[in-house]
């Protein structure tokens, strides 16, 4: 079904960048959620990646006051994805977590959900949903780790960021999706901007990412954010 390291527990994976990019300019990063539910699945599955991955961020940066009102929206979509089991079995833990500021633990049961959801997902036969939750918090991952690098640069944290092979995964996993989801405009103009960073992302032998190509890629970052929360009119 192609689930592979980055699918699964990719959000995780892409998370730990962040602790190497601390302090994260949180009032930057923010980015609220739709007010309601989508009706189509593709949707609930890009959104629930966001949450997933924002779930990262707020226990990175120690907002433990957050986690209750993330773990509520998480039921939510986890409910309207036919899926709801997998993700309360996992929030709630994350709430005890939460209370005691264990930090480590609340990764793990994050990471947890992920893992648990995309294999329920593909045990349903909607492996193309468990890929769209790798993708969204993919997305959300690169929003916020190119902000934090393009606030504070240098080679070493820009490195972090420039992960050409990532891109290029993402690119052939959002063409491969079905084509009643990969059609769509947002995931047509997603696809290109993919396709785009993945040579923005390459470092040529010899030479050091500079703070003009992060700069670049932060606003490419913020534009797919944008789609892939852009639902189909």
């Amino acid at each position: 079904m192609g689930i592979n390291e980055f699918t699964s527990p990719s959000i995780a994976k892409l998370f730990e960048t962040l602790q190497f990019l601390m302090p994260i300019p949180l009032s930057d990063v923010e980015r609220k959620m739709p007010d309601k539910l989508s009706i189509e699945k593709e949707n609930l599955a890009i959104e629930l990646g966001f949450l997933i991955a924002d779930g990262f961020l707020i226990v990175q940066a120690g907002q433990m006051d957050k986690v209750e009102g993330l773990a509520t929206q998480m039921n939510a979509y986890g409910k309207a994805l036919t899926i709801g089991d997998r993700v309360n079995r996992h929030a709630a833990p994350m709430l005890e977590h939460a209370k005691k500021g264990e930090v480590e633990q609340m990764k793990k049961e994050l990471s947890a959900m992920q893992d648990d959801v995309q294999m329920e997902l593909v045990r349903l036969k909607d492996s193309d949903l468990a890929h769209l939750i790798s993708l969204g918090g993919w997305i959300r991952a690169l929003e916020v780790s190119t902000v934090a690098v393009d606030k504070q640069f240098s080679v070493e944290r820009a490195r972090k960021v420039m992960r050409e092979d990532i891109a290029d995964y993402y690119t052939e996993s959002v063409a491969g999706l079905n084509p009643s989801i990969s059609d769509r405009a947002n995931f047509t103009e997603m696809r290109d901007i993919l396709a785009g960073l993945r040579h923005e992302m390459l470092i040529e032998e010899g030479k050091e990412p500079t703070k003009e190509q992060i700069t670049e890629i932060r606003a490419k970052a913020k534009e797919l954010a944008e789609l892939a929360l852009q639902r189909a009119k």
